[in-house]
């Protein structure tokens, strides 16, 4: 931030007071049932956030993580904001102060303290997705006008290479695993030159960060923090076009750490696992700072094939996925359970487990799913799907299982909570509510009360880097547009019902939205994954709705035995779910041809299909 006087810095600190106070005080007067947790910590920013968090809590564990291989390293709050005024210090030193630096790399411990002090008093983060090609993150290194970045070892040659090349901002690089400062030599593309390239060590500079701090160096320690300015820019995955840089502030991260768990109880014992990358928003927010806001305890997974490993060896509590991943648990839980035998019996399990969870409020999932819970750790209490739409039957089994299983709904231009379901009265099928201090609203509802889905609240950004335009199109009298299409019930739960840009119209003027074919094609489990579409017809008097499929292979195979290899026959198999959708729907939106697929549907690097990439619009 510009400097100030402390005169003009003491009213910005009281205005910040005011303004948390006023959130909390919203909290407290909302007169929704569902808001049951009513006494959030007020906080004016991140860095105040997590010094009170480590004053609070500071013998509480902070982090399991796994540094090198091996057991589980634990890292208390204390420890935690030791490295993180160290890094800032150094960082400081090293001329840093009010840069953009940015940072990528698997979700760990070195990329969060990296982070932390960055954001905490040296200058504006810049999280990169650590899947792009390298000719994505040049683009972004120079949009962002960074002059530092942190990387893990695996991207270290790409930034070398940037480095050497010698066409960006970049002054220092930082590899966030190492333990000593090394010189690489780096040969340019084209030629046979070679350019020496230094990078940094993380752990050297927190070392000597240390060294300036017990020297009696505040720099960092007293930094002036303007709550209201950009200090993230989150780039988003790019799916419709060049990649749109969302400005967050403290304040908009800091409102949703203090409004959603107001309808969700997090306890200051809580062990949250975290295998989402963390430069999404959703993990950023809702599984790295939301943990540490409560006091609790971030678990890293090291990677997708560890996941029910590493749930052994930590117990969290807590875990936030999207869709794909307590989809694939799903169906393990019930491939194992029918490989036993025992479908039949699992099955009134559930129903029984339900009657008495939803009627009684008692819990009776020992009693069928003791085994279930021991393979997720035994001590899970809370599953929380987000980024996609889910089957909400997959909800209730999580809950028949005694594992609390919610739906959630966010953008990064929200930081990115929009609406959870309360977890004393949840709905299934709906993304939730609005928080405490945020509001919700439709946009120009047609006759069936479906239009835009358009969020307000101290949580939404300040608007797209570079990009005023860009912000004018969906930021609108306080309200953010989404782009989703739903509906709000007289409880004030939100539904979607698709995307404004996705929705087919037919020739006769109906309205289609994919995503609600989709979704009923998931209900049936010969359907791994399906995208539906509008097809070019040569009468142009009709609207040819196809979809794409990619069936589970095994449930195929399973019926057809040796005739899984013959198209014809796959095709007409799959013909039967595809007719029983159709046999629910009008005539306009029925699905009149298909496409088999052996392989998923092309994904961003946020999990989710490209609808407009041609290789999805068709078999293979």
């Amino acid at each position: 931030m510009r400097p100030v006087s402390p005169e003009e810095y003491k009213r910005m600190i009281q205005d910040d007071w005011d303004w948390a106070n006023r959130l909390v005080q919203a909290v407290k007067d909302d007169p929704r049932k569902f808001v049951k947790y009513r006494d959030p910590r007020p906080i004016i920013s991140i860095k105040n956030m997590i010094e009170t968090s480590a004053q609070l809590y500071p013998d509480h564990i902070a982090f399991y993580t796994k540094l090198e291989k091996g057991p589980y390293k634990t890292i208390t709050f204390t420890e935690y904001m030791a490295d993180i005024n160290a890094l800032g210090t150094q960082l400081i030193a090293m001329g840093l102060k009010e840069n953009r630096i940015a940072i990528i790399g698997e979700t760990n411990y070195t990329w969060s303290v990296s982070d932390m002090a960055v954001v905490c008093g040296t200058g504006c983060a810049v999280p990169l997705d650590k899947e792009l090609p390298y000719a994505d993150l040049k683009n972004l290194i120079k949009e962002s006008e960074a002059t530092a970045v942190f990387f893990d070892k695996k991207r270290e040659p790409m930034f070398t290479r940037m480095m050497a090349e010698g066409d960006t901002p970049l002054k220092f690089l930082i590899a966030q695993q190492a333990y000593e400062d090394r010189t690489v030599e780096v040969e340019l593309e084209g030629t046979e030159e070679k350019k020496s390239v230094q990078v940094l060590s993380f752990w050297k500079l927190v070392e000597a960060g240390k060294a300036l701090v017990a020297g009696g160096d505040r720099s960092f320690l007293d930094a002036q923090i303007d709550s209201r300015e950009t200090s993230i820019i989150i780039f988003t995955s790019g799916t419709t076009g060049l990649a749109k840089g969302i400005m967050l502030s403290h304040r908009n991260i800091c409102a949703d750490l203090m409004v959603s768990p107001t309808v969700l109880h997090v306890t200051d014992h809580e062990i949250f696992f975290s295998m989402l990358p963390i430069h999404h928003t959703y993990e950023y927010t809702a599984d790295f700072l939301m943990p540490h806001y409560q006091g609790s305890a971030v678990a890293h997974c090291e990677g997708l094939k560890y996941i029910l490993k590493n749930i052994q060896e930590v117990h969290p509590t807590f875990f936030l996925g999207v869709p794909a991943v307590f989809e694939t648990l799903h169906k393990q839980i019930w491939k194992g359970i029918k490989a036993k035998g025992k479908e039949a019996v699992a099955k009134k399990g559930v129903k029984i487990s339900l009657f008495f969870r939803n009627k009684l409020h008692m819990d009776v999932s020992n009693l069928f799913f003791k085994e279930v819970k021991e393979t997720f750790g035994g001590r899970f209490r809370m599953f929380i799907s987000g980024g996609a739409a889910i089957n909400p039957a997959i909800l209730e089994d999580f809950q028949a299982f005694g594992i609390q299983a919610l739906q959630g709904y966010g953008l990064s231009e929200c930081a990115p909570m929009g609406a959870l379901n309360p977890d004393t009265c949840p709905k299934a099928a709906s993304i939730g509510v609005a928080f405490p201090g945020c509001g919700a609203k439709i946009y120009e509802p047609n006759e069936e009360g479906i239009g835009e889905i358009c969020l307000s609240g101290e949580n939404v950004m300040l608007g797209y880097f570079k990009r005023p335009d860009l912000t004018e199109e969906v930021l609108q009298d306080g309200w953010f547009h989404t782009g989703d299409l739903g509906y709000i019930d007289k409880e004030g739960y939100i539904y979607i019902t698709g995307r404004a840009k996705n929705v087919i119209i037919t020739k006769n003027g109906k309205n289609v939205f994919p995503e609600e074919l989709e979704y009923e094609l998931s209900l049936h489990d010969c359907i791994n994954e399906s995208m539906a579409f509008e097809l070019s017809s040569e009468n142009k008097d009709d609207t040819i709705i196809a979809a794409s499929i990619y069936p589970d292979w095994d449930v195929v195979k399973a019926a057809l035995g040796d005739d899984a290899d013959d198209v014809a026959k796959v095709e007409e198999y799959l013909w039967k779910a595809v007719n029983a959708v159709n046999d629910n729907n009008p005539s306009y939106k029925m699905i009149k041809q298909i496409f088999v697929r052996h392989t998923p549907l092309e994904k961003n690097t946020s999990n989710k299909v490209v609808r407009f990439r041609p290789g999805n619009k068709q078999g293979n």
